[in-house]
């Protein structure tokens, strides 16, 4: 396998040049993307500028945003020398990868200098796009029990369902059953039209949009028919043992210690659980503790048990979003 190769400008003015040359120019195209979009991606994100020059790319810059713009040209010609596209998604990845070490915990540090983390499920790849989202995702196949806690948009739900996919379709769990309190609907819930499926679907919505994103259609359908996949609220799991299951709990924030203790304890032989939430949106009555911040703080000290904390650096749906939340937690008061 050919990769590219590299050589360093004489330095003779404040702007440094890194000269990267690739073998395959049919990759190098793919690599720029349609009208060199995917540089002018990279250069604008990283205030650098791009010059093609035959089959070398010209990175021309300050010292450091120069060389993360090399790594991440290194990286995405690497990924296409493997037969995989780059799309945006991909440049994103490379660009967050390495910004966030300082926020992990020390015993998760190592986990995401192990290389790439894929998770393969019946319509797609799934790969992290940052370095606490790789540490979640090793997490997830490495320990039974794993939460995984953070603001909104930084792929808890979504990485935890693609995981319990692709155990799921290699044969390790028997069913996936995943869940949400359904706390918005309060006393309202009974009032809505149609049987409970009709009334709680809407508050599922989420875990829907998850698993059609990971399975065919015809194929859930039938999943969901056979409750091969189950979707309930979390009030239906009380009185049940999940055995060889892959059980997510979403939006934990809004369970009851009650409720979030009858959860856990439904752990059965070969289940992995997943609990996921964000401790600023908690829709509990006021008074009421979250079973979330409960289970927190009486379980971490279990070495068995993961936990995963996000922030808004690892936000992955529209940059306006990473920018909402940061005022929103610069507004908020100290505890």
């Amino acid at each position: 396998m050919a990769s590219s190769a590299r050589t360093e400008a004489p330095d003779t003015t404040n702007t440094h040049e890194v000269l990267l040359e690739f073998p395959d120019n049919r990759l190098l195209i793919d690599l720029c993307g349609e009208y060199d979009r995917n540089l002018a991606d990279i250069e604008q994100k990283l205030g650098v500028q791009i010059v093609r020059r035959g089959n070398q790319l010209s990175v021309l810059g300050e010292a450091e945003p120069r060389e993360q713009a090399a790594e991440v040209l290194s990286a995405l010609y690497d990924r296409l020398e493997t037969g995989r596209s780059v799309e945006s998604g991909d440049i994103d990845r490379e660009l967050r990868m390495g910004q966030s070490e300082d926020d992990l915990p020390a015993d998760q540090l190592e986990m995401f200098k192990g290389g790439a983390v894929e998770i393969k499920t019946r319509k797609k790849l799934v790969e992290p796009r940052t370095d606490a989202q790789k540490a979640y995702v090793q997490n997830l196949f490495e320990h039974e029990m794993a939460f995984g806690i953070g603001p909104a948009g930084t792929g808890k739900t979504y990485l935890a369902v693609a995981v319990g996919v692709s155990l799921f379709i290699t044969g390790q769990v028997d069913k996936i059953i995943l869940s949400r309190p359904a706390v918005e609907a309060g006393e309202k819930l009974g009032y809505l039209p149609g049987d409970m499926k009709d009334k709680v679907d809407p508050f599922m919505q989420p875990l829907y949009d998850a698993l059609n994103d990971f399975l065919p259609g015809k194929q859930l359908a039938k999943l969901l028919e056979e409750k091969q996949i189950e979707i309930a609220p979390l009030a239906f799991m009380r009185g049940r043992t999940l055995s060889n299951a892959f059980v997510v709990l979403d939006e934990a924030q809004n369970a009851t210690s009650m409720q979030m203790k009858m959860f856990l304890t439904r752990l059965g032989e070969g289940s992995r659980m997943v609990i996921t939430g964000d401790r600023s949106q908690v829709d509990l009555p006021r008074g009421v503790t979250s079973g979330l911040a409960d289970a927190e703080r009486l379980l971490k000290p279990i070495p068995k048990i993961s936990f995963n904390y996000f922030t808004a650096r690892d936000v992955v749906r529209h940059p306006l979003v990473a920018a909402i939340i940061e005022a929103y937690d610069a507004d908020t008061p100290p505890a």
